[in-house]
């Protein structure tokens, strides 16, 4: 039912994936699906951020945060699990779109909020994710 799932996490926020990631990978083995994990740089291109940066900063930020990401995948990912990593560079909830468009994603796994917010409440990433996804989006409450 679903090849292609997708899981957004803040490596810098445990609750973006503490409980989004098991059922990620459950739902993984359950259909033999490949688990697509984003995380989301902030975007250093804009002309008035970008000018207070080197001009490789962005570069050095999307590689540090690759190899963060192969190293979390390879602490928290069983192996029997099928999994791409991917760094974007942007709005989070504009990447998690276009990221799940790209790689033709059937299922977007994300978590419901960051820590910050009551429980009540579905983080305004998550809320925009759920309204312009063209695909399923399962959001995990935290």
């Amino acid at each position: 039912m679903y090849r292609d799932i997708l899981l957004a996490v803040d490596m810098n926020e445990d609750s973006s994936w503490r409980r989004a990631l098991p059922t990620a990978v459950e739902y993984c083995r359950a259909f033999q699906s490949t688990l697509h994990v984003v995380t989301i740089a902030p975007d250093f291109s804009m002309p008035f951020v970008g000018q207070f940066f080197p001009a490789d900063y962005a570069r050095n930020v999307a590689d540090a945060l690759l190899a963060t990401l192969h190293s979390f995948v390879r602490k928290h990912v069983p192996d029997d699990v099928r999994v791409q990593h991917i760094v974007s560079e942007g709005t989070v909830y504009q990447e998690i779109l276009r990221v799940a468009d790209d790689i033709g994603a059937d299922l977007i796994v994300m978590a419901s909020h960051r820590p910050a917010l009551k429980d009540y409440l579905l983080g305004p990433n998550a809320a925009r994710v759920v309204r312009h996804a063209a695909c399923s989006v399962l959001v995990v409450r935290g």
